[in-house]
């Protein structure tokens, strides 16, 4: 799928425009027409509603749940993993980071990726074909190998499907312009 949207430069999350659409401070937000909603979870399943071809989440009812459950997994259990390396690697000096704190985030997200791992031994994707689980965990992989907790050959398959997603040409461009992005946070 291939929705036109933009980006806006310097978005602040809590810019009382920002906090009007999304109480809760953060990306994303999807605004079409009259139309302002946030949370992932929320935008990914009005953007199947809305463009339902080609399909997003599976269309048997057992495997839908299972991938909604996947998607929130990424959400809810491997990025609380992450952000603690956002927390100590991104926003501290190397000085002042807390080593433990980092060795027990990688340990948890090397753990998190065995599971995938193990999900991937059948299929190509997480849910067999690309949908929202692949969505939702693209991004927070690319942001725990951004800070060191890198996909190594303990995970053939988890690299193999990240080169997979990659491929994508809209993910592609996606994945460029975040690497800009970041290239520019880092001065």
């Amino acid at each position: 799928m291939s929705v036109p949207f933009s980006r806006a430069r310097g978005y602040d999350p809590k810019h009382p425009e920002v906090l009007a659409i999304n109480p809760k401070g953060q990306v994303p937000v999807l605004v079409d027409g009259p139309l302002a909603l946030f949370d992932s979870t929320i935008i990914l399943e009005y953007l199947e509603d809305r463009h339902p071809t080609p399909p997003l989440y599976p269309r048997d009812v057992v495997e839908r749940a299972r991938c909604r459950q996947l998607e929130a997994a990424a959400d809810e259990i491997l990025f609380p993993l992450v952000f603690e390396l956002i927390s100590e690697v991104f926003y501290k000096p190397a000085g002042e980071r807390d080593e433990q704190r980092i060795a027990r985030a990688r340990a948890g997200i090397a753990r998190h990726y065995d599971g995938l791992e193990r999900r991937l031994a059948e299929r190509p994707h997480l849910c067999g074909e690309y949908s929202v689980a692949d969505i939702g965990y693209l991004l927070t992989v690319t942001f725990a190998a951004n800070l060191g907790a890198l996909l190594t050959d303990a995970h053939p398959r988890l690299q193999a499907w990240y080169g997979r997603v990659l491929a994508r040409p809209p993910v592609a461009k996606e994945i460029a312009g975040l690497a800009g992005a970041a290239q520019q946070l880092a001065g």
